[in-house]
């Protein structure tokens, strides 16, 4: 199924979408970097319109959002489509290469999450916003039955269609990859610019939390790592921060990251930042939440599995202090 996509405009010989920043000049029969939009009789057309990759009922950590909603399932999908070309892509197989899809329509979609236990969808593994006109129609119809609709994504969308989708938008993870924007235009094909206007638009209208996978020797300096957390703590030292560990894949092969240097990470983030995370590593720190104030264990995880431990009303149990959580 195909829908006429939003945001472009008609040039002489061409299209121009202005979904993302990459502003894609697509000639007649052509599709834009994302391979998710199609210039054909003159129109530009959705072509990934409801075709996921994947379908899964995922823990709401794994995404990782550790101040959703602890302890709940969303039922997880994905689009065929990527407007970035990071080369460590850690799900680069559907991603950056085209796959088979299945047709999802809102209504089937919404019928999958109504017949299990969860609290909603999360667009997910590759990049939703891409994903944009059906974002709007299943974000729509999950909302009005009382779902919750979660993004997990780059942030490389325009300032208009970003601010057409949020009202739909319970929680989002964005991915900030550096606070570099050489490396972003050059190395990843993204916009640093972009990126920080999504997460700042963002947390204005719902929750977010902020991951940053740290590469080795690409942006896991130790000035790479404290300009990162001076930006995210300048926002709001409560905003989850999530730093998980690389391993090689897709074109990059450099070894994963050091231990060391995301035991740096956490340390140097949790003298400004209230909640700070560690993923993709076993680790006695990093997985737990505990409180900003007298340091009481709010939520235990293991694995993806949470236990709420030391919360009561989303304040601490212990000394009363409200917290940064939606549950």
């Amino acid at each position: 199924m195909k829908v006429e996509a939003k945001y472009y405009e008609k040039k002489n010989n061409h299209i121009e979408c202005q979904l993302c920043p990459h502003y894609c000049k697509i000639m007649p029969g052509k599709l834009g970097l994302c391979r998710s939009r199609k210039n054909e009789d003159g129109k530009l057309w959705a072509i990934n319109y409801g075709e996921s990759t994947s379908i899964a009922f995922d823990p709401i950590e794994k995404k990782p959002l550790y101040h959703f909603h602890p302890g709940s399932k969303t039922l997880s999908i994905a689009p065929n489509s990527c407007n970035m070309r990071c080369p460590f892509c850690q799900n680069w197989e559907i991603s950056q290469n085209e796959v088979r899809t299945e047709f999802l329509s809102p209504e089937t979609l919404l019928k999958i999450s109504k017949e299990h236990p969860c609290i909603g969808v999360s667009y997910t593994y590759t990049e939703p916003l891409m994903w944009f006109e059906y974002l709007l129609d299943a974000g729509a119809m999950i909302h009005k039955a009382g779902g919750k609709n979660i993004l997990v994504t780059n942030g490389l969308i325009n300032e208009d269609p970003l601010s057409e989708i949020l009202p739909l938008i319970d929680a989002m993870n964005i991915d900030l990859k550096t606070m570099n924007s050489e490396v972003y235009e050059k190395t990843l094909g993204g916009d640093l610019d972009t990126v920080k206007r999504t997460i700042e638009t963002a947390y204005k209208h719902c929750h977010i939390e902020i991951t940053n996978l740290l590469v080795t020797g690409l942006n896991d300096r130790k000035r790479d790592i404290n300009r990162l957390i001076d930006y995210v703590s300048s926002i709001d030292k409560n905003i989850p921060l999530h730093f998980s560990r690389y391993y090689p894949n897709y074109h990059y092969d450099k070894p994963p990251t050091p231990e060391k240097r995301l035991e740096y990470a956490y340390l140097q983030a949790k003298e400004k930042m209230n909640y700070v995370y560690l993923g993709n590593i076993l680790t006695d720190e990093g997985s737990n939440t505990n409180c900003p104030k007298c340091n009481n264990l709010l939520i235990e995880r293991v694995s993806f599995q949470a236990m709420i431990i030391g919360l009561k009303d989303n304040k601490c149990k212990n000394c009363g202090e409200k917290i940064n959580i939606i549950t």
